[in-house]
């Protein structure tokens, strides 16, 4: 892990809409609340897809396995899930899911 935690940047398509450092151990939908966005979250697990959003840049830490509410066409068009899904590098991310 780097010595600086990341820094996460959102985007709603091309628009930046906020960006805050994470804290460690920190998921996606934690760091937005802390640029003061909000990302639909349902299950918190990772099992209903609600908090999908696109992964634009950067790295994150995948769970293995891969929560319900992701697939693998998903993954390839860069949906993530925030409620379950943490930083490992700097990331820009698009509020507008993959679908």
């Amino acid at each position: 892990m780097p010595d600086t935690l990341p820094l996460v940047r959102f985007f709603r398509g091309q628009k930046t809409i906020g960006s805050a450092q994470a804290k460690p151990d920190s998921t996606l939908v934690e760091i937005a609340h802390l640029a003061g966005i909000t990302i639909p979250t349902n299950c918190t697990s990772g099992n209903c897809g609600t908090c999908l959003v696109r992964l634009i840049d950067g790295d994150v830490e995948m769970p293995d396995p891969i929560p319900p509410g992701l697939d693998e066409h998903l993954i390839e068009e860069g949906g993530i899930l925030t409620c379950c899904i943490n930083p490992s590098s700097d990331c820009d991310i698009d509020v507008i899911p993959p679908l």
